[in-house]
């Protein structure tokens, strides 16, 4: 009689057990899906909340959280454009995140997804956004990054609203310039999405606003140095309410233990020159990031991060 594990083998041939132990082997594999560093990876966290106070509670930093992706303009990919709902769909398929999009606003109100402030380089049309009228904007077809034209087209912020409801994501709003927080605040209410949006913003009194606005809704806030977490501090705005923005240069640890000791969770923006030295020198230097003390990569590279932290790419 053979023991492996808990399974009992009685009179196994030994010819027989070569292919059995080999057996054995993969289906551990399968179960606990290590990571590059033979590790067992982490699940990647449900971002499913059913009110904004689980969801607050859920960013208020703590130890020992695993970290998460926040796909810059939702993620794109060859074949998939920013800003829109088929690449955010393609992006969940890596792990939950945090999608962060942008909110501009045509000629005649409608909120809708876009990061120029032109048509030109992202869509088969040309000319300011603020100039076209939603039923002009229609008949426009999304381009990708490469140039290429695809068969997906503008989509509205209420269509996102809508589309994110029930999926494990956080949908991070930039609202850009001209666009009023109101209109915002107002259709991710309609919209039964406040559980399930993160406002950026990028100065105090547009965090004063948004609070005023509805005090329970979470916000990207601007902290990129000792100053401006000073000066947040002095805002009227509760730490719980904000994530931290840290930039895209890494930072002493000590300043993210700063953050930390506030209960605020940080952001770093890797999306530019800091993919591109993880793409250059090895993906693992997300690891090297995160022990610094990153809690949220804002990044262009949401397979690679994914990769690293869940085994997934």
């Amino acid at each position: 009689m053979l023991v492996v594990g808990s399974l009992i083998l009685v009179r196994a041939p030994i010819r027989r057990l070569g292919s059995l132990l080999l057996y054995l082997l993969f289906l551990s594999a399968c179960i606990f899906n290590p990571s590059a560093d033979g590790q067992r990876a982490p699940a990647a966290p449900s971002l499913e909340f059913a009110d904004t106070g689980e969801l607050r509670n859920f960013f208020h930093w703590q130890p020992g959280k695993p970290p998460l992706i926040s796909a810059h303009r939702g993620g794109p990919e060859p074949g998939f454009p920013e800003n829109c709902l088929a690449t955010l769909e393609h992006t969940l398929e890596i792990a939950p995140a945090i999608l962060e999009i942008d909110v501009s606003m045509t000629k005649d109100s409608v909120l809708v997804l876009m990061h120029d402030n032109t048509l030109d380089r992202t869509t088969t049309g040309f000319g300011p956004v603020e100039a076209k009228t939603w039923a002009e904007l229609q008949s426009l077809w999304l381009v990708d990054n490469d140039g290429r034209q695809t068969g997906f087209r503008i989509p509205t912020l209420e269509e996102t609203l809508r589309w994110s409801k029930g999926r494990s994501a956080i949908l991070s709003l930039d609202v850009k310039r001209g666009v009023p927080f109101e209109r915002v605040v107002q259709a991710v209410e309609a919209n039964g999405m406040r559980a399930g949006v993160m406002i950026i913003v990028y100065n105090y009194e547009d965090a004063r606003q948004v609070y005023r606005l509805d005090p329970e809704l979470l916000m990207s806030v601007s902290l990129r140095n000792d100053e401006e977490i000073d000066r947040f501090l002095n805002t009227g705005v509760p730490p719980e309410n904000v994530v931290a923005f840290t930039g895209t240069i890494l930072k002493e640890a000590a300043f993210y233990e700063r953050l930390h000791e506030l209960g605020i969770s940080c952001i770093l923006g890797t999306l530019g020159n800091l993919d591109k030295s993880a793409e250059a020198r090895g993906d693992e230097l997300y690891r090297e990031f995160r022990e610094r003390g990153v809690d949220i990569f804002a990044t262009d590279r949401p397979r690679a991060v994914g990769g690293v932290f869940y085994g997934k790419n």
